[in-house]
């Protein structure tokens, strides 16, 4: 399992358990994340799932693909740190993860 912590904007955070395998997207929805949507499903299809990685994780979720790219288009207030969840994969190495949600999805 990895913990990741989802922190909304108004400051409050909570923090889950991942199973390796799963999208960060994936789990955020098993558990009740507000402010994800994830409207398209983890199709990479819409940016509804958009989140803010922390600094200190970036290296590690990698960079986004082509087609994330082109998604977070569409997506509200984009910045460097701007990945859609359902294209991060949770493996052991993101235990301890840290995520911001946007203040909007669209």
């Amino acid at each position: 399992m990895a913990k990741i912590t989802f922190i909304q904007p108004d400051g409050t955070s909570q923090t889950i358990d991942a199973e390796p395998g799963v999208t960060v997207m994936e789990a955020a929805k098993l558990n009740n994340i507000p402010g994800i949507e994830a409207e398209c499903g983890g199709a990479c299809a819409c940016a509804t799932c958009h989140v803010y990685v922390d600094e200190a994780w970036r290296a590690k979720t990698g960079t986004p693909a082509s087609t994330e790219e082109d998604m977070l288009d569409f997506a509200f207030d984009v910045r460097p740190e701007s990945r859609l969840s359902c294209q991060i994969k949770v493996t052991a190495v993101l235990d301890g993860l840290v995520l911001r949600v946007p203040a909007k999805q669209f």
